[in-house]
């Protein structure tokens, strides 16, 4: 008998291939146990991802809140220097000086915090507007509290009894209760997306010009006295600084329009304000 006709044991044919042959049974409980662990898988992985974006979402809030923190030491700072300059105080116009390491340290650590959030996510859409501006409004932070330390800077060069003029350091004190109020402003619009409040900044802002200008020409003609000159000339920095701390402010209004609507745009271009080119916005050229 030839094996291809060969017989099992039990008298039914045997073919070349039939001892090969698997259970009909075996390919589906195979696929199937196939299928419960690719599900099983996938589960994990969309539960991972859930983590993971709710990880992301609290770096991101502890962020902002830090960040927005940098503000509230922006405001003391600016309440201290503002006393220590109606009194010419020294002894605290160098506490101002000292505790600039504390404005410094904040940006530190949101800024360092940013960069490690971008490495490990990878932020889209409105959290990734959010980050960026975050970084700026970090950045302008840094900047009020050196202008604050500039001040700080200026008031112990006259001397502890400089020959003080009343109403120069009136309209200081005018200036910098606009920029305090301007820097609380810009938290607040910050904190609550208001791009309606944070384009009022603008008003404010204008007021600060004004009085910078004003102080400036008071300073030309303060007289012929050379230390009351010199007192004079230091006063007109201390009102570049303040007005620059409003600027500032504005600047992180405008971050506040972007990460709403997705678009950057200034809220006053002093390049080419109206009427002449060279002019501030209520006419005075921008440079008085």
């Amino acid at each position: 008998m030839s094996p291809a006709s060969s017989a099992s044991d039990d008298g039914f044919p045997v073919g070349r291939r039939g001892s090969h042959r698997r259970p009909a049974h075996a390919a589906p409980e195979a696929s199937g146990a196939s299928g419960a662990s690719r599900l099983a898988s996938e589960e994990v992985t969309a539960s991972e991802g859930g983590q993971g974006r709710a990880s992301f979402q609290e770096q991101l809030h502890t962020l902002e809140t830090n960040a927005l923190g940098g503000l509230d030491l922006i405001v003391e700072q600016l309440d201290r220097v503002l006393e220590a300059l109606r009194h010419q105080d020294v002894e605290l116009a160098q506490m101002v000086i000292a505790d600039d390491d504390r404005v410094d340290g904040r940006y530190l650590e949101v800024h360092q915090g940013i960069l490690s959030l971008l490495a490990l996510q990878a932020p889209v859409a409105g959290d990734l507007r959010l980050v960026a501006a975050l970084l700026h409004l970090i950045k302008h932070i840094e900047r009020m509290g050196d202008q604050c330390v500039n001040i700080a800077k200026m008031i112990p060069l006259s001397g502890y009894e400089p020959p003080v003029q009343p109403e120069m350091l009136d309209a200081l004190a005018k200036m910098g209760a606009h920029a305090r109020s301007e820097v609380v402003q810009s938290k607040a619009a910050f904190a609550g997306r208001d791009v309606e409040l944070a384009e009022d900044l603008v008003r404010q802002d204008r007021e600060i010009n004004r009085l910078n200008r004003e102080i400036f020409r008071t300073a030309i003609e303060v007289g012929e006295d050379l230390d009351t000159r010199e007192w004079a000339m230091h006063m007109t920095l201390v009102a570049r600084a303040l007005e620059r701390i409003g600027d500032n402010a504005v600047d992180i209004g405008e971050q506040v329009a972007f990460v709403v609507t997705g678009l950057f745009r200034e809220f006053s271009d002093s390049s080419h304000p109206a009427g002449r080119p060279d002019a501030a916005p209520d006419g005075t050229p921008e440079g008085l």
